[in-house]
């Protein structure tokens, strides 16, 4: 016999209870007339232990329609014999005989009683179809196993509530703060643009500064904006403010600095901005109003910084009136004193024997500050020789200095470039540059496209000094001094603070040039000098080289001779005649000249960026043998780094009669 049976698939983790108690203990069975009864006495008998196992012993055919996880209708056949023990039959209709089943369970739920199911029924193939599967009741639970789990439910329940406790706190904590942020927050304080921003409610910095700044460039834009929509009255009112503000606020760089009434001004500002936002606020063309301000002041700016590095060339170039004063008034004498005709003792000039300075300046005064510092701090002065070089319009000046403030012990030998007949433009290749006319037009036209757009770099090799042979005559030293063995080059904007005798001692293992390394990481190495795009450059030198600085160097000028230096000098300043290798200057060919050829000093003896760099390590600058303002920055003019003049003042003759009478000042 065939029975059909519904049934759905219920996963047992489902959270219906019921329903898996429903599914679990018992399967629908609808059936004819014979079933039922056959079920009915199941029942009874089951309740009563009276069912007969023999039941067992006819297996019924049950066909099932179910639905699968997937929502599909499927068909299936089952064996009774293969049903757990916990299936039975019942009858939908028979509702009275659930709740005796219920009851009974509940009765029979602590005690371990085990049933067998007997019935004795016909026989026949109808009857073996009314034949079913015995009930056996399952074990009751361990009570103590019953009792932790209503542990384990009381305790989740317990933590439950106290997470939606802890969450419900602090929700009522977050409002209760937020709700006292709100009480303290003061919205009609008139002075107090921009409320929103930290940094105004810090009392330690400028705020009011910072505020009025502020307020100004919102104002501005109002402006704009009323002006464009003919808001003439509010427009007015903003001028005015913005002009008031701007009187406030004046060269201010503090809240210290700033008009007693400027506090009252930025409260005016405020009010006028908050009736301007309230009558024209448009979020997109505020936007937009100062978008096209920003663009206004980067172009401004730029224009500004350019005419600002025109300015500081010039300032850093020109000759401040005192120096021009100091150097008419030396010349002057000199030629009325008739000091032209006196001739000077050789014979210290040429002795190899003694340290030999080579010093090449167009400034008198820069150059006594060396030769004064040198000399106070030198153990043997009188061993002590100075070859200065200058050109034919300072020759006289430098010339008097030296001769009426001869320092003590010291030789001075001072001379005229032009008297060295040998530096000519078949000979000098800076010379036969200078003569040509794209040169002259480069450097000496105002109409050449070297206008202000060049910008603070290009500027700064515009010079014509990057020509002077005063600053390329480092490159000729064998033929300036063809007998002496060492030379220490000095240049004019550096101090001398400690004795410099033991540079004469150090062993170059075979070098040309004694100098202090510049490169930091990847600063000052060849790659910011020259030019490695071209190929010239790239297969010579290695751009990551360290580079070295100019100011002082100690020569050896009989390995100088050996190698041919100023020979690879003159090659490279050939070939770089349209300026496609190097900026001009003497670094660049410097570092050319010398590449593989220099021996690193240890950095105290030389200490640079005085005349460029107000962050330098004090301990660092009092400790080195040499400070060197190289820069734009230079000790003698108003441009210099307050904290770095002293060093170099020091060693200035204030009161010698010659700077009182041009107004020198310390």
């Amino acid at each position: 016999m065939q029975v059909m049976i519904l049934m759905a698939l219920v996963r047992a983790d489902m959270p219906d209870i019921s329903s898996q108690r429903y599914l679990k203990r018992r399967g629908h069975v609808y059936d004819c007339e014979r079933c039922i009864r056959s079920k009915e006495l199941f029942y009874n008998r089951s309740i009563y232990g009276q069912v007969g196992s023999h039941l067992l012993e006819e297996d019924i055919d049950i066909t099932a329609t179910y639905t699968d996880a997937s929502g599909v209708v499927r068909i299936s056949t089952v064996k009774s014999k293969d049903l757990s023990a916990s299936w039975v039959w019942q009858n939908p209709d028979n509702k009275s005989h659930d709740q005796l089943y219920n009851d009974q369970v509940k009765e029979h739920l602590f005690q371990p009683v085990r049933e067998t199911v007997e019935s004795s029924g016909p026989t026949d193939k109808h009857r073996s179809g009314e034949e079913i599967i015995p009930y056996q009741e399952e074990a009751p639970m361990n009570p103590l196993k019953l009792k932790r789990r209503q542990l384990r439910q009381e305790r989740k329940q317990s933590r439950t509530s106290e997470l939606m406790q802890l969450d419900k706190n602090a929700e009522n904590q977050m409002q209760a703060e937020a709700i006292e942020r709100s009480q303290k927050l003061n919205t009609t304080a008139r002075g107090k643009y921009s409320i929103w921003r930290k940094d105004y409610e810090n009392q330690n910095t400028d705020f009011t500064l910072k505020l009025m700044r502020d307020q100004v460039i919102m104002a501005k834009a109002y402006g704009s904006i009323a002006q464009s929509k003919n808001e003439i009255g509010l427009y007015n009112s903003l001028m005015k403010h913005i002009k008031e503000s701007q009187r406030a606020i004046g060269e201010a760089s503090s809240d210290a600095e700033l008009h007693p009434r400027a506090l009252d001004r930025a409260k005016s500002m405020g009010h006028a901005l908050s009736l301007a936002k309230d009558a024209l606020y448009d979020c997109f063309v505020v936007a937009r109003k100062l978008r096209a301000m920003i663009q206004s002041a980067e172009g401004n700016i730029n224009a500004m910084k350019k005419k600002s590095a025109f300015l500081i060339q010039l300032a850093a170039k020109t000759l401040p009136k005192p120096l021009h004063c100091l150097s008419l008034q030396l010349a002057n004498d000199y030629f009325l004193q008739d000091y032209g005709s006196e001739r000077q003792n050789t014979d210290k000039l040429e002795d190899p024997s003694l340290y030999h300075y080579a010093i090449f300046s167009d400034n008198a005064l820069a150059t006594s500050v060396v030769v004064n510092s040198t000399v106070l701090h030198a153990k043997e002065p009188e061993k002590h020789v100075f070859h200065i070089v200058t050109d034919r319009l300072n020759f006289a000046s430098m010339k008097m200095w030296f001769i009426v403030n001869t320092p003590v012990g010291a030789t001075v030998q001072v001379e005229n470039i032009d008297n060295f007949k040998w530096l000519n433009s078949s000979y000098c290749s800076v010379l036969r540059q200078l003569e040509s006319a794209r040169i002259r037009e480069y450097y000496f036209k105002a109409n050449h496209p070297s206008s202000l757009s060049d910008g603070a770099d290009n500027l700064k090799y515009r010079n014509p000094k990057y020509l002077s042979m005063l600053n390329h005559l480092r490159f000729y030293l064998p033929e300036v001094y063809p007998k002496l063995d060492k030379v220490l080059f000095l240049d004019d904007d550096i101090v001398i603070q400690k004795d410099l005798t033991p540079l004469w001692s150090i062993d170059l293992q075979g070098m040309v040039n004694g100098a202090v390394e510049t490169c930091k990481e990847s600063f000052h190495r060849f790659d910011k000098y020259l030019n490695f795009s071209n190929p010239k450059i790239s297969q010579n030198f290695d751009p990551n080289a360290c580079g070295w600085a100019f100011g002082m160097n100690i020569f050896d000028l009989k390995e100088w001779k050996k190698r041919d230096i100023t020979g690879i000098y003159h090659r490279w300043q050939d070939m770089n005649e349209d300026r496609t290798l190097w900026k001009l200057g003497s670094l660049p060919p410097g570092l050319i000249t010398f590449y593989n050829l220099t021996y690193p000093l240890d950095r105290s003896w030389h200490v640079l960026g005085l005349g460029y760099d107000p962050a330098l390590n004090q301990t660092e600058i009092e400790n080195a043998a040499v400070i060197h303002y190289n820069g734009n920055y230079k000790p003698w003019l108003d441009l210099a780094v307050t904290k770095y003049k002293s060093y170099w003042s020091k060693y200035v003759m204030f009161d010698n009669p010659y700077l009182q009478q041009c107004n020198f000042n310390e």
